[in-house]
């Protein structure tokens, strides 16, 4: 994973090999006016220990601080991205119905894969309004691996519902 912080929180977790991890990184430093060198920031420390939490299981909810790097839609579409609960689901559709505008579907989708921190700003839980896996930077595997995980650590029994 590639991990990016500015003072105001983290900016960036997101996949090494993702197709766009240039075009958002080059993004994230032009909005911000700087670019990311090597090293350690004291984020890292609270994000490397919050994730570490989520992927064991313990940890259903984030509370790191967080830089939002984006237009003022996108950010309106990451901020929602995170109300959706663990082992939840939504649809694209829904997510624009919430964001008041229900024809927004692709300009919605177009947000979540310019979405550049991966899990916390859960991404992975929009599908499809037909129940299925669509759209994910990060690859469809690792989009059902993450869902499943949070299903088996919910103490929901079946599978994943749709909102």
């Amino acid at each position: 994973m590639h991990m990016g912080a500015s003072d105001e929180g983290i900016c960036l977790f997101d996949f090494e090999y993702r197709r766009s991890i240039d075009t958002i990184m080059s993004r994230i430093e032009k909005q911000i006016g700087s670019r990311f060198s090597d090293g350690w920031h004291p984020h890292f420390d609270t994000l490397r220990s919050q994730i570490d939490g989520y992927f064991t299981g313990d940890r259903k909810e984030f509370d790191l601080p967080l830089h939002l790097v984006g237009s003022p839609f996108q950010v309106s579409v990451w901020k929602l991205l995170m109300q959706i609960p663990y082992a939840e689901t939504r649809s694209y559709k829904k997510q624009s119905i919430l964001l008041g505008n229900e024809k927004a579907i692709r300009a919605v989708a177009g947000a979540n894969g310019e979405n550049g921190i991966a899990i916390i700003v859960p991404c992975h839980r929009v599908i499809g309004e037909n129940g299925s896996l669509v759209g994910y930077g990060g690859g469809l595997p690792k989009k059902q691996w993450l869902l499943e995980h949070e299903r088996k650590h919910s103490g929901k029994n079946g599978q994943l519902g749709l909102f």
